[in-house]
């Protein structure tokens, strides 16, 4: 201490640098993000999740209920694939097929359409906001990585039907159930199971009963593709 009091130049000298102490901070909060990130997955591994932020910006009252995949009836869990993700138990996480179809569909103009897997989707909708921008899509490639490696495709595939607005302030397949036809996601039919999984896409515009138009059709198709996934094995990686 002496030494530096005589000798301020050569203490100065050996002061780290403003970019070189910036950059140690980037580094420490790189790595408290990456052990974050790592404790939630693997706390949401074994625990509910109790709520997410689009149920918290919710401006309607929220509605939901966690059942456990076993209390979810097969023909949801084959109605969401058949909807939303035929490669669910093929792929790693990302359908890179689907995501340049999208890209290419996207670049033609009119509504953007995506090219999410349920892997992808269960990430954004239980770590990150809703909406688009190159940040959270880098951050749901990340967490889509860790819940694959960490999770597995059984419990993705759990979290994703609790988690998922079917219909205005309304989240999981439970819920939707108790609201749309007042039984348990244990009891759907494959027809109401297809419904549910139509509106996902815009669970705010489009409706499961009384549906018209595209929305209606798009359910009988779903429906008329459940027992498809079944005969085929598309939903083994779930029920192996």
């Amino acid at each position: 201490m002496l030494e530096e009091l005589k000798n301020p130049r050569q203490a100065a000298l050996r002061a780290p640098s403003p970019a070189r102490r910036f950059g140690w901070i980037i580094v420490r909060l790189i790595a408290a993000f990456l052990f974050l990130s790592v404790a939630q997955v693997v706390i949401y591994k074994f625990v509910p999740v109790p709520t997410t932020l689009t149920m918290l910006m919710d401006e309607n009252p929220v509605t939901k209920d966690w059942t456990p995949l076993e209390d979810i009836d097969r023909d949801m869990v084959d109605a969401v694939i058949s909807g939303e993700d035929g490669k669910f138990c093929l792929h790693n996480g990302f359908d890179h097929a689907a995501m340049m179809q999208a890209f290419k569909r996207n670049q033609k103009g009119g509504r953007i359409r995506g090219g999410s897997t349920i892997s992808q989707q269960t990430a954004k909708n239980v770590f990150l906001w809703q909406g688009g921008g190159y940040l959270r899509k880098g951050l749901e490639a990340w967490y889509t990585v860790l819940i694959e490696t960490i999770w597995g495709k059984r419990r993705i595939m759990e979290v994703y039907l609790n988690v998922a607005e079917t219909g205005i302030g309304t989240y999981g397949v439970e819920a939707g159930a108790q609201r749309y036809y007042g039984k348990s996601a244990r009891k759907l039919s494959a027809v109401e199971a297809a419904r549910i999984a139509a509106v996902l896409p815009l669970p705010k515009k489009r409706e499961v009963k009384g549906a018209g138009g595209f929305t209606r059709r798009h359910g009988n198709v779903i429906a008329r593709r459940v027992s498809v996934v079944k005969n085929e094995a598309l939903d083994a990686c779930v029920y192996r």
